[in-house]
């Protein structure tokens, strides 16, 4: 059975520094921001889409990010993808390992088809 499926375009939460990039504390907020825009998410998985979005993060950085997902668990209790441009796949992928090691679903894509397949075939 095919899921519910709820696309969250992130660069629609993000109020970057003035620099435009997204750092630590900013991302902290607009994961919580995020978070609130998925729950609950009983129903349907998640499409996080990053791909708008200019960090300023280093593996560190990630590493904390990742730490307070414990605080949005309900919103991301089921899978996750994470839509990235290619040349953050890298730090998305740490991201994921992170976010994986901490009993999240989630996974880093650069393509929305890849994505979305990957969702669908986690139903079968």
């Amino acid at each position: 059975m095919p899921s519910d499926i709820r696309i969250i375009r992130a660069h629609e939460f993000i109020q970057a520094s003035p620099a435009g990039l997204l750092d630590l504390e900013q991302a902290k907020k607009v994961l919580l921001e995020v978070a609130s825009a998925a729950s609950p998410s009983e129903d349907y998985d998640v499409v996080l889409d990053v791909r708008n979005v200019h960090f300023d993060l280093d593996a560190a950085d990630l590493w904390e990010l990742a730490a307070e997902l414990h605080k949005v668990r309900q919103a991301f209790s089921r899978r996750t993808a994470v839509l990235v441009p290619p040349e953050r796949s890298d730090y998305a992928g740490f991201f994921a390992v992170l976010a994986q090691e901490r009993g999240f679903e989630l996974s880093a894509f650069t393509h929305l088809g890849d994505a979305m397949e990957w969702l669908d075939r986690a139903d079968v």
